[in-house]
């Protein structure tokens, strides 16, 4: 059995895309990108969420593992992606907890809704005394 296995490893290694494909150099930053998919998808979300420490803290760590990936032998150009990717995506997430926190957009944000909530309820009565007059020329009219 033994025998086969190193047979196998040997066959494997042979080939330089096999070889990599079963190495760390792969599914290492295969098996991480689910955290820069999950940091883009976040971007569509409330800001009001957004944790800025949690931010700062994600992108100094994607910072460094983008500089790791040159660093090791042979550099891991998809390591690197994957960390670029979500640097980005953390920065756009830190612009936006800056923005909504910061610089206003929270209050442009609440007059938005209360504007909204406004122009819901003027329609709401426009409706209802639309439907009173409407009942009343009927029952007028009988």
């Amino acid at each position: 059995m033994a025998a086969a296995v190193k047979a196998l490893n040997a066959k494997i290694r042979a080939n330089p895309t096999l070889d990599y494909f079963c190495s760390t150099h792969f599914w290492g930053p295969a098996s991480n990108f689910g955290i820069p998919i999950a940091a883009v998808m976040d971007t569509k979300k409330d800001p009001e969420i957004i944790s800025g420490r949690m931010t700062l803290a994600l992108s100094c760590y994607s910072a460094v593992f983008m500089r790791y990936a040159f660093a090791v032998t042979p550099a891991n150009y998809l390591l690197f992606g994957c960390h670029a990717v979500n640097f980005s995506a953390q920065v756009t997430q830190g612009y936006r907890f800056l923005n909504y926190w910061n610089f206003g957009g929270r209050e442009k944000t609440l007059a938005g809704k209360a504007k909204e909530g406004l122009d819901t309820a003027a329609d709401s009565a426009k409706s209802a005394k639309e439907s009173v007059v409407d009942a009343a020329k009927k029952a007028v009219g009988k």
